[in-house]
């Protein structure tokens, strides 16, 4: 009988050691805009490099819609925003990765860059000019136009992250 019940008392000293520790190792800092903040406005995205998919910079710019309409509780609008988001597509650059014994790439990796500009009118040291990036890599027997389509979504969905993270996050 006691046997149960010190088995019962040791996991739950257990769980609760795992909770205290786990909680001790990370800071769940999340994301937080100041609640001031009502509205923003999403400018069209900029396409300024050669290669990449025709729709590539609409496509960044409704996916960077959607997420904040998603994740925040700020209304998009064109007049008189609160915070105004513009982006220029700066690079779309397939590279060669791990050469092989024969000189030939073992992977090819294509990287997305995007340079945003943030103006947040209700607190100007929040502004900013970054430029955000992302790679993924995939074998050398396969061509860019059989991954791209796999690919982008996963460039453009890390970078709009890290936006707003920058924006909304204490990173």
């Amino acid at each position: 009988m006691i046997s149960k019940t010190w088995h019962k008392f040791s996991k739950y000293i257990f769980f609760s050691y795992v909770c205290i520790h786990i909680s001790s190792c990370y800071s769940f800092k999340g994301a937080s805009l100041s609640p001031e903040l009502k509205t923003i406005q999403i400018s069209n995205i900029r396409m300024e490099t050669a290669g990449g998919p025709s729709n590539l910079s609409l496509s960044i710019n409704e996916k960077l819609k959607e997420y904040f309409q998603r994740n925040s509780t700020l209304k998009i609008t064109s007049q008189n925003p609160d915070l105004q988001i513009e982006g220029t597509i700066v690079g779309y650059d397939l590279t060669p990765q791990a050469p092989t014994s024969d000189d030939k790439a073992g992977l090819n990796r294509l990287t997305l860059r995007v340079q945003f500009q943030l103006t947040n009118r209700l607190d100007e040291t929040k502004n900013f000019d970054q430029e955000f990036s992302f790679y993924q890599d995939f074998p050398q027997n396969q061509t860019l136009s059989q991954v791209e389509k796999t690919l982008i979504p996963k460039l453009t969905d890390q970078i709009i992250l890290d936006l707003f993270n920058k924006i909304a996050g204490d990173w």
